[in-house]
């Protein structure tokens, strides 16, 4: 739930928010939390790859999450950007406003942030604190080898389009939320795991270095996210419907104009969507293999422009919704 006093704790200033809940030692950073900036250093040989989003309640997670899977959450979603370049995680920096200072909500959302964040050996060197609508904004920052980032610019006419794990399970988790759907009890766990605490694909794309032509994270929605890759690439690409692998909740699930929109329209699935020439396959299944990570094949880039997802026919499947956007209508 959100941040709210509770009378009986003593009230907590600014700086004791950031002693008490987020500073620790600085490991490999030259300076961590603490000074007016981080003191960083990419070693030989490395890039820095840098990234930032924000969550805001009541756009991004309902009010009243839990604040655990929410402090997750926050650097899970940062993390798969940096998997989608291939980038090793190293540090990051946590800008957040809160209504109030609350004493349990910050030590639950503390735990989630620092058990994601230990398992990824990734630290925290710095951030802001501030009162306000509950907003949380972290930069992430990772290292990888010089000249072996994974973009969105590499796809090529003849690559293969692949789809690590599964999506729609977290869309499907929000249409039930809604009403517009009645999940059992497994499966609507199953699918508020994914909404609520997403793994990001880090050893995968460590292993897709070298191996992958282009490749972007499934944020937004896999038709809204591949057509960023079509888009900086300057090609088109068809999708098989029927290739596209589905989870249990979904599989079960017996509305399918449903289950066809949280499949290639819903966000938060934070899975991989790349493409590899084609006679690389069997190395893209030998690196997802390796990562311990489902990797399917689901259609290939073609000249042109345009999108285009195919049933078992062969025939052209509209595309009602392509995606999540902040600033469309309805949205």
């Amino acid at each position: 739930m959100s941040p709210a006093p509770t009378g009986a704790a003593p009230s907590l200033g600014e700086f004791d928010v950031i002693a008490r809940y987020f500073t620790r030692p600085a490991r490999t950073a030259g300076l961590g939390v603490g000074d007016d900036c981080a003191l960083i250093a990419a070693p030989p040989g490395l890039t820095l790859a840098i990234t930032t989003d924000m969550l805001l309640e009541g756009r991004h997670f309902l009010p009243g999450a839990d604040p655990c899977r929410l402090g997750h959450k926050a650097l899970a979603v940062n993390l798969s950007d940096l998997a989608a370049m291939g980038a090793d995680p190293r540090w990051f920096t946590l800008a957040i406003a809160l209504p109030a200072a609350d004493a349990g909500w910050l030590e639950r959302f503390a735990a989630g942030l620092f058990a994601l964040a230990d398992a990824q050996r990734i630290e925290l060197v710095g951030g802001d604190t501030t009162r306000g609508p509950l907003t949380l904004s972290i930069t992430a920052i990772g290292t990888l080898p010089t000249g072996y980032a994974l973009r969105r610019d590499g796809a090529a006419p003849g690559d293969d389009v692949w789809l690590s794990g599964a999506t729609g399970e977290a869309a499907l988790a929000l249409a039930a939320l809604r009403g517009e759907v009645a999940l059992d009890e497994k499966a609507m766990a199953a699918c508020l795991e994914r909404l609520e605490t997403p793994v990001p694909r880090i050893a995968l794309g460590r292993r897709l270095r070298g191996l992958a032509s282009a490749a972007i994270d499934v944020s937004d929605g896999l038709a809204a996210d591949l057509g960023h890759i079509l888009e900086r690439s300057q090609v088109g690409a068809e999708v098989w419907l029927d290739a596209l692998p589905r989870a249990s909740a979904l599989a079960a699930c017996a509305d399918a104009a449903l289950v066809q929109r949280c499949m290639l329209a819903g966000g938060d699935d934070y899975e991989l969507v790349f493409t590899a020439p084609a006679e690389r396959r069997e190395d893209v299944l030998a690196a997802g293999e390796a990562a311990g990570v489902p990797v399917t094949r689901i259609g290939h880039i073609v000249p042109g422009n345009a999108l285009v997802v195919r049933d078992a026919s062969g025939a052209a499947v509209p595309l009602a919704a392509r995606g999540f956007d902040h600033f469309a209508s309805g949205s």
